[in-house]
């Protein structure tokens, strides 16, 4: 098939490459000229594990191109994937405007009957909110093309995408015309050959899946660190509360990891936007809310211990922090709990050293020209003359680490763990005070 992915972010492009993959020519457009420059040139915005392979063997194979001119990719495909941006907005609704203007642009440019599929996490009722904006254009043009709207939200997990691309748990196809629905299924069947994992249902609740799939693992976090909170204060070990729970087979061990908090680009902005669809629909969602207040407190809570630990002044303090992207295997640092550990501690006096294996260049952007915090090439660089290590993001090498050599490094056998790495009977055996959420 012919398509045309409009976006090459997170989504579009790992979407449009791996559609390409399967032999399919597909159109990854973007406006962003230096963007298509680079993936033109073999250079990726983002990592993401096997992306830049399958990315350039396609583009070098002349499946995947990358174009800034939306006619050329509409003129000639059937179906075309919106796939940009949905920001969180200042009141906590999901922006819109890039969609709705590329829905716009899709009527103006149209030359033929066409399949239009948002790809992107959108709340309920926009699907028929394009629909209106792209029949508006048409009917300017006084033209008659057929068009249909399909949702098909993405379920992919930054560091593994490309793999939940190709190996879908399950494909959701939000469509009411039999005959698009088929075409949509045919265009995935590559990749659920060996079980039909297809799920067929109305627009809108397509769009709902995405928002309630997102809503609910990020509950899951945030219940976890609540009880992670109160093990602390009863003496209990989260650790193996983890386990008790995650037994039960009703209940399974994924998404109950205690921590200091959630971030990257879906779980806050999508469990803010549903909050507000249901506040603009007369209902005030309880839980949801309470999730993302124990989510955003969470973030604040290996600088608690710290401060427990040295008080609330840290001036003349270092710290070494390793981990800056907001989960392992991608170097995303949208809404990183890093940010806010970083920021909270320089702002009490301290200055940083961090190391992260992939998010340098990004972080580095988020705290340009900030004198407070120096980045380091690797992980034990950073804990030279500091005063503790602490522990953000669960990247593999950080799992066992040289203890020998951490304690030489550090001015203090002090290591405060936000993602529970270590078992503490051992580390406190070999000399050190070791801090974990929830036990």
């Amino acid at each position: 098939m012919n398509i045309t992915v409009i976006g090459t972010g997170y989504v579009g492009l790992v979407t449009g490459a791996c559609f390409s993959e399967m032999g399919n020519i597909v159109y990854c457009v973007d406006v962003d000229e230096n963007k298509i420059k680079s993936l033109k040139n073999g250079i990726i915005p983002i990592y993401e594990q096997h992306l830049k392979r399958i990315v350039n063997n396609n583009y070098n194979n002349r499946n995947l191109i990358f174009t800034t001119e939306l006619k050329e990719g509409l003129q000639n495909s059937d179906i075309c994937f919106i796939a940009v941006g949905t920001p969180m907005a200042e009141d906590g609704c999901a922006d819109l405007s890039v969609v709705f203007q590329v829905a716009k642009n899709i009527g103006q440019i149209m030359t033929n009957d066409l399949i239009v599929v948002t790809k992107s996490t959108v709340p309920v009722g926009t699907g028929h909110k394009i629909r209106k904006i792209i029949q508006k254009e048409l009917d300017k043009r006084n033209v008659n093309y057929n068009f249909e709207m399909v949702s098909n939200p993405e379920f992919l997990k930054e560091g593994t995408a490309v793999e939940d691309s190709m190996r879908p748990d399950r494909v959701i196809i939000g469509s009411e015309d039999e005959k698009t629905i088929n075409t949509i299924k045919e265009l995935y069947a590559p990749y659920v050959k060996n079980h039909d994992r297809f799920i067929v249902m109305d627009i809108r609740s397509a769009e709902m899946s995405k928002y309630a799939s997102n809503a609910m693992l990020a509950t899951r976090i945030s219940f976890m660190n609540e009880v992670a909170n109160i093990c602390e204060k009863v003496g209990a070990d989260i650790n193996k509360v983890r386990l008790g729970v995650g037994s039960d087979n009703r209940i399974g061990y994924s998404f109950l990891y205690a921590g200091c908090g959630y971030g990257g680009s879906c779980f806050p902005k999508d469990v803010s936007a549903l909050i507000k669809t249901g506040e603009i629909a007369g209902y005030s969602p309880k839980i949801l809310n309470e999730v993302e207040n124990v989510n955003n407190e969470q973030k604040m809570v290996l600088v608690n211990k710290i401060k427990e630990k040295f008080g609330e002044d840290l001036s003349n303090l270092s710290f070494g922090l390793w981990g800056l992207s907001f989960k392992p295997g991608t170097d995303d640092m949208r809404e990183a709990p890093s940010i806010v550990i970083i920021n909270e501690l320089i702002e009490s006096g301290a200055t940083i050293k961090a190391y992260d294996p992939k998010a340098r260049e990004p972080a580095e952007a988020i705290f340009v020209n900030n004198q407070n915090i120096e980045f380091c090439d690797n992980k034990y660089d950073a804990l030279d003359d500091s005063d503790g290590l602490i522990i953000v993001t669960e990247w593999n090498e950080f799992r066992s680490p040289d203890f020998n050599e951490i304690s030489n490094r550090l001015n203090n056998k002090l290591i405060f763990d936000g993602r529970n790495q270590f078992d503490k009977e051992v580390l406190n055996k070999i000399g050190f005070e070791y801090y974990q959420i929830g036990a």
